[in-house]
């Protein structure tokens, strides 16, 4: 039987940035675990026979020992995406000129460590705004892919803080992290940006259709630390939903979804991180196997290239 598509990808996200979110003033010594997680990572793609797109930072890309790990995703035929230079949650705050500089500094970086020009971008913590946009418009990207459409933003928002200690100024800058209430009324299937009659697609990080709930991998090991036969319950049922809907879903991966406490030590308020590390892998590479059963597992690259061939897609304007 024929198989809809599906894409999958990671926000290869190093261990400062989760740091310099919370409010961890250490993250400036760029501590890394990006030499355990991109050889983890690329095995169990492998064993599952799947290809995905790696969204790197620019400032990773920067630093030499970096380069050949960020080579072999490349080497192993993964798409490469843009995911900034410096991995602000708060991009939408730029100026559109910073907003530019972000993007090219990060593409030039990307590009010289890994042999490939993205075409793809997703913004740190799902950050998005009309001169972002702009900007790939602009610089000829196929697609963005940094839309959550879900109500729950501002709850992860919560969680993210309860343990850090931002100040005043902190907060203010990181207010729409993980985005607004407003962004659970987005379309959760691919539609186009009209830019000054250039299109820009859009692949949103896919949801659970009609209750908008999170349904990538990092909220599934959240849920197991109540129940791991909820948890993947839920990844099944999300699939199936997404099927049932006509939805061709993008699921989404974070380095921290294959790391325990010893190996990632200082964000341990990240979702999921008690978990012992071979429930967690064992936890992933059954979702993984779920979704190459359910879809025709694709880079996003792929799955945009396919939607901009459909007769009708939803075309929207500067409303962000």
């Amino acid at each position: 039987m024929h198989k809809p598509i599906a894409s999958l990808s990671c926000d290869l996200d190093d261990k400062w940035t989760y740091m310099k979110a919370h409010g961890d003033p250490a993250w400036e010594h760029l501590p890394s675990y990006l030499a355990t997680v991109v050889p983890r990572l690329l095995a169990l793609l492998n064993e599952h026979g799947l290809q995905a797109t790696f969204f790197l930072v620019g400032q990773d890309a920067v630093v030499e020992n970096n380069r050949a790990l960020f080579r072999s995703i490349a080497m192993a035929g993964h798409e490469i995406g843009n995911h900034t230079f410096h991995h602000d949650p708060w991009l939408h705050l730029y100026s559109e000129k910073e907003i530019a500089d972000e993007i090219a500094m990060a593409e030039d970086q990307i590009e010289e460590a890994t042999g490939q020009r993205p075409v793809g971008f997703r913004g740190p913590g799902y950050s998005l705004s009309w001169d972002t946009v702009r900007a790939l418009a602009r610089r000829g990207y196929l697609y963005d892919s940094s839309t959550l459409p879900t109500f729950i933003g501002p709850l992860g928002r919560a969680y993210y803080f309860m343990s850090s200690k931002l100040t005043r100024d902190d907060l203010e800058r990181r207010k729409n992290m993980f985005g607004v209430f407003r962004d659970g009324f987005r379309p959760i299937r691919p539609y186009k940006w009209d830019v000054d009659g250039k299109s820009l697609m859009e692949i949103p990080v896919t949801t659970m259709p009609f209750l908008r709930v999170p349904i990538h991998i990092s909220y599934v090991l959240y849920l197991s630390l109540y129940s791991q036969t909820l948890a993947e319950g839920y990844f099944r049922i999300a699939l199936a939903m997404c099927r049932v809907a006509g939805v061709e879903p993008s699921i989404l991966l974070h380095p921290l979804d294959i790391l325990d406490m010893d190996e990632a030590s200082g964000v341990s308020f990240f979702p999921g991180m008690s978990l012992p590390l071979e429930r967690k892998l064992g936890l992933v590479s059954r979702c993984l196997e779920k979704l190459k059963e359910t879809f025709h597992v694709v880079t996003i690259r792929e799955h945009a290239m396919r939607a901009a061939q459909e007769a009708v897609l939803p075309l929207i304007g500067p409303v962000l």
